[in-house]
């Protein structure tokens, strides 16, 4: 071996000796090594809570036609207004009462003649509220008061819960606890013995259903509340032992 390339490998193994010295080793980030589980199990749980409706919900519009536009506006203003006022006295709250729409525009007619033409017809105006009763049981008492208000465009009721929020978490984990026995029951089938929970995915937002309860009236409206029921549901990946 020649003495240049005897001192080229000299400098090559020096270099390699300083770089492993100097190197600052302590401050990699090595990252985390975790073993996978060898085996895994996959059980989706489900849970359902049924609650009586706890809202009703209205829609009240007023309509007039004239062929002065001012004059219709303010025919329907005016019996909005009292709308309004009644539903307040009744006991709906501002937070309840929300305005849909408002619309003002000029009928058009088309004359059956030949060629076809066009003519204008009366001024139309319309508003329409929409209505949040928290009492249920006044549904009926409310139907009545729509009916009798002169309001043009009434539809409802349609019930539904006040809140989910805190049923869907319980649901939540009763859907977990569900999965668990599902999966304690296909491992022990197995010989197996179920470990650590390695994922937890949650359904899609629940889905409420109503489910209509007969009862009797009392008043002029019968009306049914019925009930509710909330789904949930969870797919859960358990480790296999």
């Amino acid at each position: 071996m020649s003495k240049q390339r005897l001192l080229s490998n000299l400098f090559v193994i020096a270099f390699l000796i300083a770089l492993i010295y100097f190197f600052p080793w302590n401050k990699m980030n090595w990252g985390k090594v975790e073993l996978l589980p060898t085996s895994t199990i996959t059980v989706t749980g489900e849970a359902k809570q049924t609650e009586r409706n706890q809202i009703a919900s209205f829609s009240a519009g007023v309509t007039a036609q004239n062929d002065d536009k001012d004059t219709a506006v303010n025919e329907v203003n005016e019996k909005m207004t009292k709308l309004i006022a009644d539903l307040k006295e009744f006991g709906i709250n501002d937070s309840d009462l929300e305005t849909q729409s408002i619309s003002v525009n000029k009928d058009e007619m088309m004359e059956l003649i030949y060629p076809p033409r066009t003519t204008s017809g009366q001024w139309r105006a319309s508003n329409s509220v929409e209505i949040a009763l928290r009492d249920v049981d006044r549904t009926d008492e409310l139907a009545d008061l729509l009916s009798a208000s002169g309001a043009t465009d009434v539809y409802g009721p349609n019930f539904r819960l006040d809140d989910t929020n805190t049923q869907q978490a319980e649901l939540l984990a009763d859907a977990i606890n569900d999965a668990r026995e599902k999966a304690e029951k296909i491992a022990e089938a197995s010989d197996r013995k179920l470990g650590k929970v390695i994922t937890v995915t949650e359904g899609s937002s629940p889905s409420i259903y109503p489910l209509m309860e007969a009862r009797s009236a009392d008043t002029s409206t019968p009306v049914e509340p019925g009930s509710s029921s909330i789904y949930q549901t969870a797919t859960v990946t358990f480790e296999l032992k």
